[in-house]
């Protein structure tokens, strides 16, 4: 085969260049490289990138775009690893890089000036040609296991906040115009609370109230125990610190604990102590006197644990004999030893409530084992009384539903063991205990112009009825609550009756409310009592008034 190709390369010269070109691509198949002078010397064109460049075949169509800038890319040599090493090595793919085209490009391969535009910098990163850093791989699938379950870093806890001051000044003024007419009220109060925030979220609140009333140094009309107790008092209000723990919250100081509230009734509210010297007139806000407790709140959806334990009771304020509510009038000769309030872990009062939401349906039960807050008048001697307060149990429920323009309330309360008066001769200190169940449906309708009706019906029954009381074994009666802004959103008419469906015992409360500005309100109204001496409300027939509010809030 040799002697013939040597024979043909001295008869036909014309062969020498088609050899020449097998013998290159023998040499570049051996690993011979060229340099980029000894190809610019020897031939005009790119160094061969594949098959169809060193045979000049077609190359791979490029779409370009129609207004791009053809650009000759500069020609780099290849580096001995870059070069094909054998004929698999030639034809096979290259390697991924970043920046991956569609198709390796084969040379002269053009690229549009707008594609070098196209990557812009997107960050400090890109600017500096810097890697963002790597994270580390997981080891194992408990190495991954464990970062998906890793909880989210804890919110931080609120820092402490600057103590919040607020408050109000009231002025209450009141004329009695039955016989005998006199003033009856002249009080001015000073209601401040500061409330603010520790490190922890733990929170706060520091009130108290300062009280006095000139009435009992422009008149001789009331007595000088009644003078005593109501001319010049200051009380301390809530005085408390939140403690939150997740679902817990824990309460310890004075506050206010409320287990129920119906419209100018008390039923479920068995908790809180009131300030009755003047019955139960004022607003609850004014009435509400707070407790001394540790008080431990579960919150989990819409269910509601609470549990409150009461060392030391405050009882409700009844005022001295002579004052103008005092809810007790002894016969004439009589007396009334000074009240007898007990103290002591003994005397403790402990509780606990449970509330759950369903279905807009508020239900909640409670028990409430306590010294009776409710003074009942114990006969000493038939010329002396004293007011004492005897052990109870409480057992009660309430319910609240929304149910659009009309919400639903109803509350009712079991006691057992509270004191009564009977009228027995022969009874040794003229009480006895009863067993009894008292219960209140409600019913509140809203209409525009902040417009609402509300219907109350309550009854009382005791399970084992003493002939001697001066109550009925059954007693009803009925509240109408009225109220509307129809006439001016800065003008409030309200009218409460509370009537008694055994007896003609009934009360009447109006009022005019005006809001002059943010701060500023002034009421004007009218405390109408009827019915018989024995009753509730008609033993205060003849102390029907008259009464303005001027009330600075800030």
């Amino acid at each position: 085969m040799y002697q013939q190709s040597f024979s043909l390369k001295y008869h036909r010269p014309v062969r020498i260049g088609r050899m020449m070109i097998a013998l290159l691509l023998i040499l570049a198949l051996d690993g011979i490289t060229f340099s980029e002078s000894a190809l610019a010397k020897g031939k005009k064109k790119a160094e061969p990138q594949s098959m169809d460049d060193l045979f000049g075949g077609p190359a791979t169509a490029v779409q370009q775009p129609a207004a791009a800038q053809v650009v000759e890319p500069r020609i780099t040599p290849k580096t001995p690893e870059e070069e094909p090493r054998s004929l698999d090595a030639l034809f096979v793919d290259p390697p991924a890089v970043p920046e991956q085209v569609e198709q390796p490009v084969p040379a002269p391969a053009t690229i549009p000036a707008a594609a070098a535009e196209e990557k812009s910098l997107r960050s400090v990163n890109d600017l500096f040609g810097a890697q963002p850093p790597i994270q580390p791989e997981p080891e194992s699938v408990n190495e991954v296991a464990r970062i998906q379950e890793e909880p989210a870093a804890e919110k931080p806890q609120p820092s402490a906040s600057p103590a919040k001051v607020t408050g109000f000044f009231q002025n209450d003024l009141a004329y009695a115009y039955k016989s005998p007419t006199h003033w009856s009220k002249f009080r001015n109060t000073l209601d401040l609370s500061s409330t603010g925030q520790l490190s922890g979220g733990i929170s706060w609140k520091l009130g108290g109230r300062l009280l006095y009333d000139p009435i009992y140094d422009l008149t001789d009309h009331y007595n000088r125990a009644v003078r005593n107790d109501q001319r010049l008092e200051t009380q301390i209000r809530e005085a408390y610190i939140d403690i939150p723990a997740d679902d817990w919250e824990f309460r310890l100081g004075r506050q206010h604990i409320i287990w129920g509230e119906m419209v100018g009734l008390f039923f479920a509210d068995v908790v809180s102590a009131k300030d009755l010297r003047e019955l139960a007139l004022p607003d609850f806000e004014m009435l509400r006197i707070p407790q001394w407790a540790a008080r431990a709140e579960y919150f989990k959806g819409d269910f509601h644990a609470e549990g409150v334990w009461i060392p030391r009771m405050t009882y409700d304020d009844i005022g001295k004999p002579g004052a103008e509510f005092y809810p007790f009038t002894p016969p004439a000769g009589v007396s009334i030893e000074p009240e007898d309030k007990p103290e002591g872990l003994a005397d403790s009062a402990y509780g606990a409530r449970l509330s759950y939401l369903k279905s807009g349906w508020d239900i909640s039960g409670f028990y409430y084992r306590t010294n009776d807050a409710t003074a009942a008048f114990s006969r000493v001697t038939p010329i002396l009384y004293r007011p004492v307060h005897d052990r109870i149990h409480q057992f009660g429920a309430t319910l609240g539903k929304d149910l659009g323009p009309l919400v639903l309330k109803a509350e009712a309360v079991y006691t057992k063991d509270k004191l009564f008066n009977v009228t027995t001769p022969t009874d040794a200190d003229g009480l006895v205990k009863q067993n009894l169940l008292d219960y209140i449906l409600g019913l509140e309708w809203s209409f525009p112009q902040d417009t609402r009706f509300n219907l109350q019906l309550y009854q009382r029954r005791f399970t084992d009825h003493d002939p001697g009381m001066l109550l009925d074994a059954t007693e009803s009666g009925f509240s109408l609550l009225f109220s509307t802004q129809a006439l001016h959103p800065k003008l409030e008419p309200k009218l409460l009756l509370i009537r008694s469906l055994n007896s003609p015992d009934w009360l009447a409360q109006f009022k005019v409310s005006w809001r002059m500005d943010g701060n500023w309100r002034l009421t004007v109204g009218s405390d109408i009592f009827g019915g018989k001496a024995a009753g509730l409300f008609g033993q205060f027939d003849n102390k029907d008034r008259i009464y303005t509010e001027v009330r600075y809030s800030f």
